[in-house]
Order: structure tokens, then sequence, then C-alpha cells
């Protein structure tokens, strides 16, 4: 079985394009969704309610990500410090998980996978990957996809400072999907790169 990573900036599209591989018959390593139930685990919540407290839990008991979100994402020092805890807490957890799925996939006999992860290169999960994918938009029109979301200028520029420069990313990269225009354009591109792997 092939993996594909998908790398880009905030709010690039990878998401979009990690969809479009599915569509054409790829399984999903999806590192949010594993983060979600590692977030869950008995004993990341113990550590996490040891480290900064209940007021990080929402009402239905688990973890808040947006409460905790705004320490681990706040200004230098104390954000770089505790976005370092979490992620030493979470990252390897999440990469047991997304080796666990991988097995099951390949075990299922399938062909390509594709690993969407927001921070596959910050992780070292390209090391996972057979192939990597850019997945290329410019700053202004990412910044505003991402307060379409709802995010601030604020939030955007604090997600894009903790993640490995767009160059890096790009020299990472096998191909680049130029992102900047319709999802028929994207999904073009994406079939392109489909074909070349599995014929």
């Amino acid at each position: 079985m092939q993996i594909i990573g998908v790398v880009g900036g905030v709010a690039s599209g990878k998401s979009l394009v990690a969809r479009q591989f599915e569509q054409l018959g790829a399984g999903v390593l999806g590192a949010d969704a594993a983060g979600y139930e590692v977030l869950k685990m008995p004993e990341v919540e113990t550590a996490i309610e040891a480290r900064w407290g209940r007021q990080v839990f929402g009402a239905n008991g688990h973890v808040d990500r947006a409460r905790l979100a705004e320490i681990v994402f706040a200004p230098p020092p104390e954000g770089p410090r505790e976005r370092a805890t979490l992620e030493q807490l979470m990252h390897p957890r999440i990469g047991r998980a997304l080796h666990g799925r991988a097995e099951a996939l390949a075990k299922q006999a399938c062909q390509v996978a594709v690993l969407d992860a927001p921070l596959l290169c910050e992780a070292g999960w390209d090391e996972l990957c057979d192939k990597v994918v850019f997945v290329d938009a410019p700053r202004r029109l990412r910044q505003e996809r991402a307060e379409s979301r709802g995010w601030s200028k604020e939030d955007f520029t604090a997600r894009e400072d903790v993640q490995k420069s767009l160059d890096h990313k790009r020299a990472r990269a096998d191909v680049v999907i130029d992102n900047t225009g319709s999802p028929e354009s994207t999904q073009a591109q994406v079939e392109r790169f489909w074909h070349s792997l599995v014929g």
C-alpha cells in the first residue's frame, strides 16, 4: 500500500484534496480524527487536567479543544512551551493510531491511503509516506478561507507560525497541487496524480 501525505499552509485546501483522493478510492488516515480519539483517552485527560486544570474541559466532561488552543497558541514564551508539552503527550499516541489504521487498510488490500495531518512534517509523520503532495494557495486566499470559518487574523497567524515554512513543505513534496481556482480544477490535478500512481 502506498501512503500519500498531504501538506500545505493553513486553509490551503488539504482536507479538500484528501477528500478528492478518498473519492477516487484511497483509504484515509486522518490525524484530526485520531487526535479526537486520543484526547478522550483516560490517561490523556488525566495528564491534561494535571497540567491545565478543569478550565480546559467542556460541559460534556471531555477536553474542549478551543479552550486548550487558547493556551497552546498563546504568544511566546508561554504558548510554545505549553504546546510542546501537549505535543509530547499527543503525537506519539496519534502516530500509533495512524500506524494501526494503516495496517488495517493494508490488510483490506487497499492500494493507496491518504494521510491528512496538519502537522505532518512537524510530527515526523512524513516518514510514513511514499509520496507527499503540497497543496498551494496564496496567503491572502488562505486567510480569507480561514476567516470564513470564524478564525481571526490572529488565529490564522498563530497557527501558521507554529508550522514549518511553506518552502520546507514544498521542498519535501513530490508534486504540487494548485488550489487557487475551482474545486474542479483541483480535482483534475488530483486525478492526474492518482493515475500516475495506480494507472
